[in-house]
């Protein structure tokens, strides 16, 4: 966006909003079909905001004096299912953001095919301007929603060796993407040693619904939480869990594995020996939520409503 349209968008904007824009420095702003797009540089750091209500919803970032690094912990904590298959042939990711994943998934796993979906055309145009999201024929990306990819995926009979789902609206991830239903389709899709990813929040009490939603659908999964971040990271390696003569998932076997990625991912500023670390421990803990809680369905799935208490 050019000086001059900016100067006349804020000059249309209510006070209150005017100041929010000078306050996160904004280069472009949005209305979409279905959020308010947002894009605010801070000195070096560029962000994608979902919302100007609340000061925390970035939903992506790049430090443009480090375009590789990955400025949030969930982004990081994501690369822990390099651990179980450094390098997957197929790669689906729901939800672009930034495109932070995608693009640096591409450089990690070159011979890698991604698949990323996203239903809003937006911000496809926008990681694209600002943030330097691009395809190729490997790296794809898909405009529609993700329930609808999922069943034409497995009717084409598609499989993948890695799935992240990672499709925040603003506030929480659409009701749609939450159910059990959904997760079996997204289960259907896994080869039998693949690995599936979820971004969710750790806070609410949809987090207990939202715990047993996956447990009903793989069983138990490593539930990845850490102290500073308000994220968790669900990890279901496919491998873990159908194999009868699987190896062991050690922490020595994750570390040993972490440290064969630790020189790939340091330009990404992944620390993936603690990651791996954190992985081990969390594979061992048992259940934090209140297991009688009713998981997520298509007929039962109040995400909004949950979620604020």
């Amino acid at each position: 966006m050019s000086t001059r349209l900016l100067l006349l968008l804020l000059l249309f904007l209510t006070p209150h909003a005017r100041a929010e824009a000078d306050k996160y420095g904004v280069l472009h702003e949005e209305r979409s079909l279905y959020t308010r797009i947002l894009v605010h540089q801070n000195k070096d750091l560029l962000c994608l905001k979902f919302t100007l209500v609340r000061s925390d919803s970035n939903q992506s970032c790049k430090d443009l004096a480090q375009p590789k690094r990955m400025v949030f912990s969930y982004a990081q904590m994501s690369m822990a299912a390099l651990l179980f298959n450094p390098n997957p042939d197929r790669i689906l990711i729901v939800g672009l953001g930034g495109g932070t994943l995608p693009m640096a998934l591409r450089e990690l796993t070159p011979d890698a095919v991604i698949d990323t979906v996203e239903i809003d055309p937006a911000v496809i145009r926008v990681a694209t301007d600002y943030f330097g999201y691009r395809t190729d024929a490997q790296n794809l990306i898909f405009t529609e929603d993700a329930r609808v990819f999922g069943k034409r995926a497995k009717i084409k009979g598609q499989r993948y060796d890695l799935i992240i789902l990672d499709a925040f609206n603003g506030d929480y991830i659409p009701e749609h993407l939450m159910t059990v239903e959904y997760l079996q389709e997204m289960r259907d899709l896994l080869t039998p040693d693949g690995t599936l990813v979820a971004n969710t929040f750790s806070s609410s009490n949809l987090y207990h619904h939202e715990s047993n939603s996956y447990r009903q659908v793989f069983g138990d999964f490593i539930n990845y939480r850490r102290q500073d971040t308000g994220n968790r990271v669900i990890l279901i390696p496919q491998a873990q869990r159908n194999s009868d003569t699987r190896t062991p998932l050690s922490e020595e076997l994750l570390l040993d594995r972490a440290r064969a990625l630790e020189a790939d991912l340091r330009p990404y500023d992944v620390p993936i020996v603690r990651i791996a670390a954190d992985v081990a421990i969390a594979a061992g803990a048992k259940p934090d939520w209140n297991l009688r809680k009713r998981p997520l369905s298509d007929q039962y799935s109040p995400a909004n409503l949950l979620r604020k208490r």
